[in-house]
C-alpha cells in the first residue's frame, strides 16, 4: 500500500485538505453523446437536480462536462459548449456549498465557466490544446486538474499505445506541469491525473493503478477516474457502463490504496461508502478513535 501524502489545493475563496480522506469528485455530463450517462442531463433543470442529489449523497465536487471525450469522439464549438453548461452553472449558485469543476478543454468556455462560478478547471488535454487555460487558472486562483491523454479523443484508442506506459504518463505530466508553472499556476493549485482510458490498452489502464505511486512521485495530488469505463466492461463482459458498478467499486478501492487523493465517479453514493472504507483500510486509527472517514 502506497503512503499518502498530504496537500492543502487551493481554490479562489477557501482550499481543500486531500490526504486525510478521499475525496469523490461526482460526475455531471451535460451532453446528448456521453459513454455512460449521455442525454441523462442535458436539461439543465435536470443537471441541476443531479448535482443537488449528489451533493446529498456525498460528492466533495462536482464535474460539469458539456463536450464528451469518449473515444471516437469529435469536440464541438466553444458557443455550444457554454450553451451547455453555463445554465446549469448559474442555476446551482447558492444551491450547493461544495465546489464546481468545469471539464474542458478550451480557454474561453473556462473563463465564462469560472465567471458563473466554478472553481476548478479539468482540462483533459493537460494544457495541449489550449494552454490559454493556465493563464486563466493564474488570474482567478482556480484549481487545475492536467490530465494524461494519449492522442486526441477520435484518435486515441487507435493510435499505438506507448510501449512503456508510465514512462509515457509521468513524462507527459511533467510537461503539462511544467506549462502550467511557467503561466504562474501556483503549486498548490494543481492536481494531477494519469488519465484512465485516454490512449491506453485495458492492461495499461491496470498498471497505471498498481503503479499510481510513481504517478504520485511527481508531487502533486493524483485524481483518478476509473468510473464504468471500457476495460471494466472487458473484465465483466458487460457492455453496458450502469452494470459496471462494481468493477468500478474494486477499482476505486484499489486506486486508494494505491494513493489516490480524488476519485471520479458516476455512481456517487455507493462510491462515497466504497471511499469511507477503503480511507478505514488506509488509517484504521479512524476505528480506534471511534470516527469514520466521513467525520
Amino acid at each position: 500500500m502506497e503512503t499518502r501524502r498530504k496537500f492543502r489545493w487551493r481554490l479562489p475563496a477557501r482550499s481543500l485538505a486531500l490526504g486525510d480522506r478521499t475525496l469523490v469528485m461526482g460526475i455531471l455530463n451535460v451532453t446528448p453523446d456521453s459513454f455512460s450517462d449521455g442525454g441523462l442531463y442535458f436539461d439543465a433543470d435536470a443537471a441541476v437536480a443531479r448535482a443537488v442529489a449528489m451533493e446529498a449523497a456525498g460528492a466533495d465536487i462536482i464535474d460539469i462536462g458539456g463536450e464528451s471525450t469518449r473515444p471516437g469522439s469529435v469536440g464541438i464549438s466553444v458557443k455550444e459548449e457554454m450553451r451547455r453548461i453555463l445554465p446549469v452553472i448559474e442555476k446551482l449558485r447558492g444551491r450547493i456549498r461544495i465546489p464546481i469543476s468545469v471539464d474542458t478543454s478550451k480557454a474561453d468556455v473556462a473563463e465564462a465557466a469560472a465567471g458563473a462560478g466554478a472553481e476548478i478547471l479539468n482540462d483533459v488535454t493537460g494544457l495541449r490544446n489550449d494552454p490559454r487555460i493556465a493563464e486563466v487558472g493564474r488570474r482567478r486562483k482556480l484549481g487545475l486538474i492536467l490530465m494524461h491523454m494519449r492522442g486526441t479523443p477520435l484518435t486515441m484508442q487507435r493510435a499505438p499505445f506507448a510501449r512503456d506506459v508510465i514512462r509515457d504518463v509521468t513524462s507527459g505530466l511533467r510537461r503539462s506541469v511544467a506549462r502550467a508553472l511557467k503561466a504562474g499556476v501556483a503549486r498548490s493549485q494543481i492536481v494531477v491525473d494519469p488519465g484512465i482510458g485516454f490512449g491506453k490498452s485495458h492492461e495499461q489502464n491496470c498498471e497505471i493503478i498498481q503503479r499510481l505511486g510513481d504517478v504520485a512521485r511527481l508531487g502533486f495530488p493524483v485524481l483518478v477516474g476509473t468510473s464504468r469505463k471500457s476495460f471494466l466492461g472487458t473484465a465483466l463482459k458487460r457492455d453496458a457502463g450502469k452494470d459496471r458498478i462494481w468493477g468500478t467499486a474494486t477499482t476505486v478501492t484499489a486506486s486508494i490504496l494505491q494513493g489516490a487523493h480524488i476519485v471520479r465517479v458516476h455512481d456517487v453514493a455507493e462510491m462515497a461508502q466504497v471511499a469511507r472504507v477503503a480511507d478505514v483500510v488506509r488509517s484504521p486509527e479512524l476505528l480506534r478513535n471511534g470516527r469514520t472517514a466521513a467525520d
